[in-house]
């Protein structure tokens, strides 16, 4: 069969929703349920009905109205997404289409309730931050579940020695505690970072001034106390002004997801690494397979928090930029934001969710960090012997043999305690028992175990809880 006997099928044929395929990092996390359209459709219709409650409150609306357009927001299934997103290119945004929608549900009588006073971008922003409010907590879950583990990798290898690297070159020792205990640390500074955020309201009616708000009630005033009421009314934060084109809020939040996605690329850099054939220090408890190659285990977790964390810094730039909004409503720069945000949160939440499955299931060799750490024949120490021999030689003195040792020992294969034991300026300085003990990588690991037990006294702060 050519490409010519397929059949043609028109694109209005093709599933029109965005299931996943080409996003294995976020597809199946709970983060991705939580962000998805039809949970936008719930923080716009709820966005709108907590707008009429908090009418009614203040005595701006009929109790009815509120009763009625509650109800009618109260089920996402009446209303049509793909019809929604198809009217929505008309204006530019599917609030709009929605309003419209949500007004020809409620009786009659209740309809000049709908939208009353608002603009699009109260109920688009304060959506969106109800969205995030509601997603948070399923991305700092899994970032305390990895914490959590990672903790206790740091405590049980407290003292496991291994070669530090630098430049992709062995360095001096370290043990893997630290390590983890720093991967722990970036962790739980995602974690604080999400959790700290302020997610406020947005009411500021046509262009900021609650204008329309006090007027069509008629009380002058009353616009900066129906925004707390409407806060209140959906459990986040009062707005201190109306933010249309004062971007703060978004930009935090932003940013905050991708430290969270590019932070925890840092662990996964270092799995990828220490997990490849040829050093064998880590391995996933269950990694990923191939389609061609029966024997491989890929660190797929691994490899899917990596991707999120390239990802993550482009999608804030945009966020960033959008702070630069004209007037009191900006073309193009307010619209940037929705998908961008909606991916930031999928990224954050699908990295968190690989990044525990990673730290609980990760299976550490410290017969092979040993192993790797002899490599070197006692190199990997030599910053602990010129600290020794300096005392004994003078700075200088050591730093010129040491340098010879260390060539020698290098080309001729040989350890470095065996050309500094005949060293005839060592002849009658130290023994060549005390020259194999610091030359031993196991005891070179200065104040790593002490620094495991000054990270793991930090507690992670209390989680963020969404709105119901």
């Amino acid at each position: 069969m050519t490409s010519a006997d397929i059949p043609e099928r028109r694109y209005e044929e093709e599933e029109p929703y965005d299931v996943g395929l080409l996003a294995p990092v976020r597809a199946g996390s709970d983060a991705e349920a939580a962000t998805g359209d039809r949970a936008f459709l719930r923080a716009m219709l709820d966005a709108e009905a907590a707008l009429t409650r908090a009418q009614a409150a203040l005595g701006h609306a009929p109790a009815e109205a509120a009763a009625a357009v509650t109800e009618a927001a109260s089920r996402t299934d009446r209303y049509d997404l793909r019809a929604l997103a198809l009217r929505a290119r008309s204006g530019g945004n599917p609030v709009i289409p929605l309003v419209a929608e949500l007004t020809a549900a409620v009786p009659e009588e209740a309809a000049p309730y709908v939208h009353r006073g608002a603009t699009s971008q109260d109920i688009m922003d304060t959506a969106a931050m109800l969205v995030a409010a509601r997603a948070l907590p399923l991305v700092t879950a899994p970032l305390h579940r990895a914490a959590a583990a990672l903790g206790r990798l740091a405590a049980e290898h407290r003292d496991t020695p291994m070669a530090g690297r630098t430049l992709t070159q062995h360095a001096v020792p370290t043990t893997f505690g630290l390590k983890a205990a720093g991967w722990r640390s970036l962790v739980l500074d995602a974690a604080d970072r999400l959790t700290a955020l302020t997610l406020p309201a947005q009411l500021g009616g046509a262009a900021g001034t609650l204008a329309a708000f006090e007027q069509l009630a008629g009380a002058p005033g009353s616009g900066p106390a129906l925004a707390e009421a409407y806060a209140r009314e959906l459990g986040l934060a009062a707005p201190a002004l109306p933010w249309h084109t004062l971007r703060t809020p978004v930009a935090d939040l932003g940013t905050a997801l991708a430290f969270t996605a590019a932070a925890l690329g840092k662990p996964a850099a270092d799995v990828l690494l220490l997990s490849r054939t040829e050093t064998g220090e880590l391995a996933e408890g269950e990694g990923g397979g191939s389609s061609a190659m029966p024997h491989k285990n890929n660190p797929l977790h691994a490899t899917l928090v990596a991707a999120a964390a390239r990802q993550a810094p482009a999608l804030a730039a945009v966020l960033l930029g959008s702070l630069v909004a004209e007037d009191e409503r900006p073309a193009g720069a307010w619209h940037a934001e929705w998908q961008t945000l909606r991916e930031l949160l999928r990224l954050a939440g699908g990295s968190a969710h690989h990044m525990a499955a990673l730290a609980e299931g990760l299976r550490v060799f410290p017969g092979r960090m040993r192993e790797n750490l002899q490599r070197t024949r006692g190199l990997v120490a030599s910053e602990r012997l010129a600290a020794e021999l300096a005392g004994l030689l003078g700075r200088a003195a050591a730093r010129r043999l040491l340098d010879g040792a260390a060539h020698r020992a290098l080309t001729e294969r040989r350890h470095l305690a065996d050309v500094l034991a005949v060293a005839p300026e060592l002849a009658d300085v130290v023994t060549p028992d005390r020259l194999k003990s610091l030359t031993d990588p196991a005891t070179a690991t200065g104040a790593a175990p002490r620094l495991v037990d000054h990270a793991l006294r930090r507690n992670p702060s209390t989680d963020r809880e969404g709105p119901a």
